[in-house]
This record gives C-alpha cells, sequence and structure tokens, in this order.
C-alpha cells in the first residue's frame, strides 16, 4: 500500500507461486508451465491500482519497487509475470523493460483482453542501480520509471522490514 499523509493512493499484491499455481494460469498455463519447466521461480504482479487523482509516478515507481524487492530479495524470484489489457503494453514496455509473453487472450475473471507480460527481476534490479547512478535515461535513450523509486538507503530499510514480515 503507498499512502499519503495517511490516504490510501496506492495499492499492488505479489503473489508467489506455489502448488495452487498463479491466477495467470488460467489464461496462459502453457507460457508459465514453459518458464516453470525451465527452472524459473514466478511470482505475479496483481491488483495495481493508483488513485486517479494522484497519478502520480512517485508513487507508480514505489510501488513496483517494493514489488521487485519482495520478490526478489525476499522470495528469490527469477521472473515477475502481468496480465495487462493491450493498450498498457507499451507502457511497461517502455518504462520498466517487461517484455510480452503472449498476446490478446480473453481474461474472463475481469472480462477483458489480456496480455501476458514478463519481467527479469535481475534486469529490474540492473535497471535500478542504474537509475540511481545515472541520469535515469536507460542505455538506449528511453526515460525509465525506475528513477522514481527508492533510494538505495530506502531500497535497504525496506528489504530488512521485509524479511522480518517473512520470517
Amino acid at each position: 500500500v503507498a499512502s499519503d499523509e495517511g490516504e490510501t493512493v496506492g495499492t499492488i499484491t505479489v503473489n508467489f507461486d506455489s502448488s495452487h499455481g498463479l491466477l495467470v494460469d488460467e489464461c496462459f498455463s502453457t507460457e508459465a508451465r514453459q518458464l516453470r519447466d525451465d527452472g524459473l521461480l514466478l511470482c505475479e504482479f496483481i491488483k495495481l491500482a493508483v488513485d486517479g487523482v494522484v497519478r502520480s509516478k512517485k508513487v507508480l515507481a514505489s510501488l513496483m519497487d517494493a514489488a521487485f524487492l519482495c520478490a526478489r530479495e525476499v522470495r528469490r524470484c527469477d521472473k515477475a509475470l502481468i496480465e495487462v489489457n493491450p493498450r498498457h503494453v507499451r507502457f511497461y514496455e517502455s518504462m520498466l523493460g517487461f517484455k510480452v509473453l503472449r498476446r490478446d487472450r480473453m481474461n474472463r475473471r475481469v472480462n477483458a483482453p489480456a496480455v501476458l507480460m514478463s519481467l527479469d527481476l535481475a534486469f529490474a534490479d540492473e535497471q535500478v542501480e542504474e537509475a540511481h547512478h545515472g541520469d535515469g535515461v536507460h542505455a538506449n535513450g528511453k526515460r525509465s520509471l525506475y528513477r522514481h523509486g527508492f533510494s538505495p538507503e530506502e531500497r535497504s530499510g525496506l528489504v530488512n522490514r521485509l524479511r522480518r514480515s517473512y520470517s
């Protein structure tokens, strides 16, 4: 949960793979199974919401950064999966480096088309590091949401708090 002066302004949930699978398995079981067969530990980012009034890059970046840290540093996941509406694909590709795994399936849970995307969490870690030691621009010259995330000191403190809560 992201909050500002006690008011919730954003949420994200990290769902970890288990014997019950992930929500993405409902629409994209073949793709998720292939990643598991490749030996990757998976999670999914779900229930992402940011207050429409706030629309802050800082809020979104902080939520995503917290999700990355929880997935990679606490639970040691390799890849994060998300299902997005096709109109949001370019944003996740350009601002966070997600890759399309499969396009256009109907997600019956939300009765809307869905695209399965994945993010290599080691790549996300590299992007955070680069953003805090560079000018916030990717090597390919594009802007990045990573520069709006937590500082290295904030990330360290958050990882410690997350590890305590999962132990």
